[in-house]
């Protein structure tokens, strides 16, 4: 079995954008934004839990550190994992991402409006999920621009000593891709009933068929996690 990686949570995304826009329009584009959300704000929520736990405040630099994940290796050998400028330290912490997997598996999918979709939203999101009243703004992505730029407003970091996330608190990409893929069904299968059902079904069958049914058993084997808390 090949090693989970950043593409293989991609591609999830963008096959259930695929079949819920070519399905239901605009009402599928909607879906897609609400299950990335929901997504996001489950992560950020776990990531609250862990500093809560910690008794860390729920700010900027705690939300750096108790970030799920780094960089695959598979990544990091492929293509040097992603790759970004600082631009401003304080008062606002904003940085330019020029190469990202998870823009280059859209890109390669020939999905780049889900690409731009996605990250519209998401980071925006797992911000909301750890302190609502924190504010990471994403102006612009590199799936419809040269490269991403965001800005996590009132950070306050010093220049040289932006947190990284602390080994104890990442998970491991075949969790996250279970994350993604169950949460995206759960939604889907709440809006459109028999027919999210079938698109979760055909998300899974996709997968299977383009990665091998050793991996796709891997999520399978998740499918009784609650990804809304930590273990």
């Amino acid at each position: 079995m090949k090693e989970f990686t950043e593409r293989h949570h991609a591609y999830i995304a963008a096959v259930f954008y695929k079949l819920l826009t070519e399905k239901f329009g605009k009402r599928g584009e909607q879906a897609f934004v609400l299950a990335t959300q929901r997504y996001g704000e489950q992560r950020g929520s776990r990531m609250a839990q862990r500093a809560i736990r910690d008794g860390k405040p729920l700010d900027f630099a705690n939300y750096k550190a108790y970030g799920e994940w780094v960089n695959t290796q598979s990544i990091i050998e492929e293509m040097g994992g992603n790759q970004s400028e600082d631009i401003t330290y304080a008062p606002d912490y904003t940085f330019k991402v020029t190469v990202c997997p998870w823009a280059r598996q859209f890109a390669d999918m020939d999905m780049k409006e889900c690409g731009a979709l996605y990250c519209t939203h998401i980071d925006r999101s797992i911000a909301r999920g750890f302190n609502p009243y924190l504010v990471y703004e994403v102006p612009q992505n590199m799936n419809d621009r040269e490269y991403c730029i965001q800005a996590l407003r009132g950070a306050n970091f010093e220049e040289g000593k932006i947190p990284g996330s602390s080994p104890e608190n990442r998970k491991e990409f075949d969790y996250h891709c279970a994350h993604i893929y169950y949460t995206f069904s759960d939604t889907v299968i709440a809006i459109f009933g028999e027919d999210g059902e079938d698109i979760a079904q055909e998300v899974y069958d996709e997968f299977s068929k383009t990665y091998g049914s050793r991996m796709a058993w891997v999520l399978a084997e998740y499918g009784d996690e609650d990804f809304n808390y930590i273990g």
